[in-house]
């Protein structure tokens, strides 16, 4: 029996082995990444830090949602205005309980009720003519204290109209701003089609403590012919009312 020969090695036997060895270093190489992916923390193993994002995505108000917050408050600020004006009603009989002395929103107003006006002023109406208070006297006067950055004060302007308009021959409106200037109130008085007289009131202390004190706008005095204050009012009025408070004194 004869020995087989021996064959010696080529260049395509080492290419095989070769690849036989890179492969099985390959091999090795991707079991110890993934025994150490499996054993090390995550943090290790290129997970994100989440740490600096738990604060970014604390929840943030939009801007709508801080235009509402605003929106709110302002509605809140406007209801407070607005609650000494709203008057009581008697269940029993259905009728207003604003319209006998003594019963207005603030207990300053029931204070002013019964005493003489200070109807001594002269003041430039907002096209710059001398306006005397005491000329309106043997009317009923209601001077109403606003500012066009009220919101009550606008929302009142369409009753005051009215009253103007139906009781031409017998009452006065005098509308008192207590801050704006002439040229403000112009603009103003086109848009909400006011037809009495609008005074500049801006450094006028004076009237305002006369008649104060005004513990906000808008503030309402009633004043009869005879130059009695017949009804203050601070907060909102509405036309049922004046209306009423005005008839009884005509």
């Amino acid at each position: 029996m004869s020995d087989t020969p021996e064959l010696p090695q080529g260049p395509a036997d080492d290419l095989v082995d070769g690849a036989a060895t890179e492969q099985r270093a390959a091999t090795e190489q991707r079991a110890a990444t993934e025994q150490r992916a499996a054993t090390e923390p995550a943090a290790m193993s290129g997970a994100p830090d989440t740490t600096g994002d738990a604060t970014a995505s604390e929840p943030r108000l939009s801007r709508k949602a801080a235009w509402l917050a605003m929106g709110a408050v302002t509605l809140a600020l406007a209801l407070i205005w607005i609650a000494p004006g709203i008057e009581h009603v008697d269940e029993a009989t259905g009728t207003g309980g604003a319209t006998g002395p003594g019963s207005a929103g603030e207990p300053e107003d029931a204070a002013a009720v019964g005493k003489p006006a200070r109807l001594d002023f002269q003041l430039k109406d907002m096209n710059g003519v001398d306006v005397k208070l005491d000329s309106f006297k043997g009317k009923v006067i209601l001077l109403n204290f606003w500012a066009t950055w009220c919101g009550p004060c606008k929302a009142e302007i369409p009753s005051l109209v009215e009253l103007q308009e139906k009781y031409a021959d017998d009452l006065v409106v005098l509308g008192f701003s207590v801050d704006d200037p002439a040229e403000k109130m112009k603009p103003y008085a086109e848009e909400y089609k006011v037809n009495y007289p609008l005074l500049v009131g801006n450094g006028r202390e004076d009237v305002q403590n006369a008649f104060g004190p005004l513990l906000g706008i808008p503030v309402s005095v009633i004043i009869g012919r005879d130059g009695i204050i017949a009804k203050k009012h601070t907060g909102i009025g509405t036309m049922e009312q004046f209306e009423r408070e005005i008839k009884a004194l005509l």
